[in-house]
């Protein structure tokens, strides 16, 4: 293929061939992170009762409607430990919070609106009928569908999860991704490095971006800028049956570019392997039976953006979830920019916010695909359209954030 495939084509055609991973059933202390695969509904009401929402005494408001009022104790009311009994005119039961509601009760005398003495409590301020009542059914009933196929359970998700009544879920397999790394130039840090040598750090930060969004990162190592090395890590993914294979490096086609040709040895057949973008115009895309194949460039900004654009979505189809594109939001530009050329430009860039609350995000003045370091300084990526005309500041553009782990 020598034409450049637009970076949304080039992602809807990988998407195309990425299914959802089986299911499988989890304790909920190992659902963090995970997608649900079925939607969960309430196995029962919450709260089940009416409960008090405050200490104080359960009362009837039609005996506390003035103050003061004398009423007499006749028991307690505790969280687990409900009073057994009934109040009736005159009465009242001391009551804690999340403590039933007896009944007869309708109101909720505050203890610091209260004197208590033996067994008479004095209501110093009126009651209202229903008052610091939390009702039965108030967050959740029965049967109610709560949380949705596809979502990517967080805390709160565990926790609304666990009160529904559910002890397990079903949740999308982790994808599982064998990550490769070639070149002569590279070792592995800590290693000592010769004058030609530098240190690998591509495939720490795509194990980050597969273990970010619950897959399963599988080091294969360097390889030596050797075909037969490579074809010997490829066949090694296809024998652990991963999902993915990344390779990091070696996806151009000049004379020590191997990776292309070790693929097509291993029965992957490529779809395309030149993109319309900056960086990472050097990437591949194929497949082999289930198995999807991704050639990220060597270039570590390069491979890293690759990543977030291409592998993370394959990722979040695999585990189920809807929100598989990436998300772009809006903000003004803060510098002046010349006319873009055809490639769709990432650009790393810093976001503030002006005295209104705008975003600005002004790009880096050296967008070099081999600094790390202003890819780690960055806040967000400027998205700059294939021919977009140019720009002055405080034009309205797109951007990415760079959210943690990215």
């Amino acid at each position: 293929m020598s034409g450049l495939l637009p970076v949304a084509e080039a992602r809807a055609r990988i998407l195309s061939g990425v299914a959802r991973l089986p299911s499988e059933r989890v304790a909920l202390r190992e659902a963090l992170g995970r997608t649900l695969a079925n939607p969960l509904s309430a196995l029962r009401t919450q709260p089940p009762w009416d409960c008090s929402a405050m200490d104080g005494y359960a009362v009837r408001a039609s005996d506390v409607g003035r103050a003061p009022a004398r009423l007499t104790v006749i028991g307690e009311a505790a969280a687990g430990r409900a009073f057994g009994g009934r109040v009736g005119p005159g009465e009242a039961v001391r009551i804690f919070t999340g403590a039933p509601v007896p009944d007869g009760a309708d109101a909720i005398l505050l203890q610091e609106d209260a004197e208590r003495d033996g067994a008479v409590v004095t209501a110093q301020e009126a009651a209202v009928l229903g008052r610091h009542i939390r009702r039965a059914g108030i967050d959740f009933a029965t049967g109610q569908e709560l949380l949705p196929a596809g979502r990517r359970l967080g805390a709160r998700d565990l926790a609304l999860a666990a009160a529904l009544g559910h002890p397990a879920v079903d949740v999308g397999r982790r994808p599982r991704v064998a990550i490769l790394a070639t070149g002569d130039e590279l070792v592995m840090p800590g290693e000592r490095a010769g004058p030609d040598q530098i240190i690998a750090s591509n495939s720490f930060a795509i194990a980050a971006v597969v273990e970010g969004e619950g897959g399963v990162a599988v080091d294969l190592g360097i390889a030596p800028d050797d075909r037969a090395a490579i074809r010997a890590a490829i066949d090694r993914a296809i024998e652990e049956k991963v999902d993915v294979l990344v390779t990091l490096g070696g996806a151009s086609v000049g004379d020590h570019d191997l990776v292309q040709p070790a693929l097509a040895e291993a029965g992957v057949a490529l779809d395309f392997w030149k993109i319309a973008m900056r960086p990472g115009k050097p990437m591949m895309a194929g497949r082999r039976g289930d198995m999807l194949a991704l050639g990220l460039p060597g270039n570590p900004v390069s491979a890293i953006v690759c990543s977030l654009l291409f592998l993370v979505p394959a990722l979040r189809r695999m585990a189920g979830r809807e929100d598989v594109e990436p998300a772009k939001t809006f903000a003004r530009l803060g510098r002046d920019m010349a006319q873009n050329d055809r490639r769709e430009d990432y650009m790393r860039a810093a976001l503030t916010f002006d005295s209104d609350g705008v975003a600005v995000a002004t790009a880096f003045d050296r967008q070099d695909s081999s600094m790390l370091r202003a890819l780690s300084d960055a806040e967000c990526l400027l998205v700059r359209p294939a021919h977009a005309p140019a720009a002055d500041a405080g034009t309205p553009c797109e951007i990415m954030m760079l959210h943690h782990p990215f």
